[in-house]
């Protein structure tokens, strides 16, 4: 090796570099197709949510608004004496789950309880109650405890926090040891950070598929198996990482000589094709591939993403190292070209956030009312100062007083610095965040606007169900038990919706008693906030009890 010329070894780094490129090609021909969605929404059910059936349905059907996935063991129905009522795996086709059960199963209240996996990669759980015969005291599913770990929620965002810092730091001194580093000047420093740089990607890219399996099974940070990577190996998910890892592998073939010494144009031509195909497996993975135009959400991400790590990372070059090794007669010929490209990546971070806002949040009362929406808005403020430093720095550059005074240079590069690693904070947010058009057609299963909680007096326990706990329409059902959770039968049944907040008095609720202990009514409520509602039970000709219930409605 030692005799090998440096065109051979420029070869054989091409051939490695398109090998990697061939690779991706095949794997994203071959990764599995998925329509379009994002965190699918429970838009039906068979039996519906609180119904009551006549006899014991052979098999429950949840109906999605977008196609799903299966996440091992975490769809059950449970029966009301604790056992499961599922009987073998259930079936998915499409937005279509089929759930086998047992028809013969006891009379009473059933549980289901589901959690799968939406076109973005993201869990969507619920659970909804359903009555053969007549209602009783819903079970627990105490087996299936779909809730997300916190700790594996936050390790997924510092995950995707590190995976951005790590392009930043590659792309920054790539691109500047590429165009704008003096001659003279060691290139030791910034080799470095790039090596940095592609070391933290790769090693985001692997805490991300590890934490993909706990995160959509609802389990802990150690809680893998083998089912699980199978699952999201297989996923559009797995495949756009490890096509990002094959291609970070491309890379540093050609990487380590460009830092080196200034590359020649064909390896920087292959090595600014890996770049946007690596680029692009970030949205691929995300939102953007299941938002309502996948094909210009893809792209437009990308580019987003791309001019941040461009923006970013040359300022960060100019921080650390050209503003305080170049000269005056170099800072000359390089800020004003590094202001342009400045200037070129903002417009396109201009331009691409506002489509991609346009998409994700579709409608002005989204960007308020949802987290996702309100994060952007947080996002936006902090882009907002930003922009103003670099514009002050860029006047800097242009009165051609930045050379011989680096310093006010330096300091507002330092700002935008810091005020952007928040921003890249947000945006790790973000991308775990319910887009807000989603959001706003209300999440899925017992999210999905069906309020329940138990309340107890000195009498009965009284079991409160109201749908979909939104402003008009809702159905109440209210279920009584005596302390033991026996049918408590009712004498007399009364209550009240009130919003004090909004002025609005107790308005009366028109009960129907269905069974002794099951009573029904529908009541109007014209504003959101937190209703009171006020129930009344008679038990007896002289015994009865008054309990209140806070009810958010949206």
């Amino acid at each position: 090796m030692a005799g090998m010329t440096v065109a051979p070894r420029r070869w054989i780094a091409r051939l490695a570099a398109a090998a990697g490129l061939l690779v991706t090609v095949v794997a994203l021909l071959i990764a599995p197709a998925t329509p379009a969605s994002a965190h699918a929404v429970l838009s039906s059910s068979s039996p519906a949510a609180s119904s009551v059936v006549p006899s014991g349905p052979a098999e429950v059907v949840l109906t999605f608004s977008e196609s799903v996935r299966k996440v091992p063991d975490k769809i059950r129905v449970i029966a009301p004496d604790g056992a499961r009522a599922d009987r073998g795996e259930p079936s998915f086709e499409g937005a279509v789950v089929t759930i086998p059960v047992d028809p013969a199963g006891q009379r009473g209240t059933y549980l289901v309880t589901f959690r799968v996996i939406s076109a973005d990669s993201h869990p969507v759980s619920g659970a909804f109650t359903y009555s053969v015969g007549a209602p009783s005291t819903p079970p627990v599913d105490s087996g299936n405890d779909s809730r997300a770990d916190p700790v594996v929620e936050t390790a997924v965002k510092v995950a995707r926090f590190l995976g951005y810092a790590g392009l930043v730091l590659l792309v920054g001194p790539a691109l500047v040891l590429a165009a704008l580093w003096p001659r003279r000047l060691s290139r030791r420093g910034p080799t470095r950070l790039a090596w940095v740089g592609l070391g933290l990607v790769a090693v985001a890219t692997l805490a991300d598929l590890w934490l993909q399996v706990p995160y959509t099974a609802g389990g802990g940070l150690f809680e893998v198996t083998g089912e699980g990577f199978g699952s999201v190996f297989g996923s559009a998910f797995g495949a756009a990482h490890l096509v990002r890892l094959g291609l970070l592998a491309a890379s540093a073939f050609l990487l380590r000589p460009l830092l080196a010494r200034p590359a020649g144009r064909t390896d920087a031509i292959i090595l600014a094709v890996l770049g946007v195909a690596a680029l692009l497996t970030w949205p691929l993975a995300g939102h953007p591939a299941a938002s309502p135009a996948p094909a210009v959400s893809v792209v437009v991400d990308a580019v987003h993403l791309g001019s941040m790590a461009v923006w970013l990372g040359g300022l960060l070059m100019l921080a650390v190292f050209l503003l305080r090794q170049a000269d005056e007669r170099e800072l000359g010929a390089i800020l004003p070209i590094w202001s342009r490209w400045a200037a070129l990546a903002v417009s396109a971070l201009l331009l691409a956030g506002t489509v991609q806002a346009l998409i994700e949040v579709a409608t002005p009362d989204a960007l308020f009312s949802t987290t996702y929406g309100r994060l952007l808005l947080a996002k936006i403020a902090l882009f907002a100062i930003v922009i103003a430093v670099a514009a002050y720095s860029r006047q800097l550059v242009r009165r051609r007083t930045a050379a011989q005074r680096p310093a006010p240079v330096r300091r507002a590069v330092l700002v935008e610095l810091a005020v952007t690693v928040v921003v890249l904070g947000l945006s790790a947010t973000l991308v775990q965040t319910t887009p807000a058009r989603t959001a706003v057609a209300g999440p899925s299963g017992a999210e999905a606007g069906l309020f329940s909680t138990t309340l107890t007096s000195s009498l009965f326990t009284l079991q409160v169900e109201l749908d979909p706990a939104q402003r008009g329409n809702n159905s109440v059902h209210l279920y009584a038990y005596t302390k033991d959770n026996q049918p408590q039968p009712v004498a007399e049944w009364r209550a009240t919706a009130a919003l004090p907040s909004a002025g609005i008095e107790p308005i009366e609720l028109p009960l129907l008693p269905l069974t002794d202990n099951h009573s029904y009514g529908d009541v109007s409520l014209p504003a959101a906030g937190d209703w009171q509602l006020k129930i009344t039970v008679r038990t007896s000709d002289i015994d009865q009890a008054t309990v209140t219930a806070t009810v958010p409605i949206r």
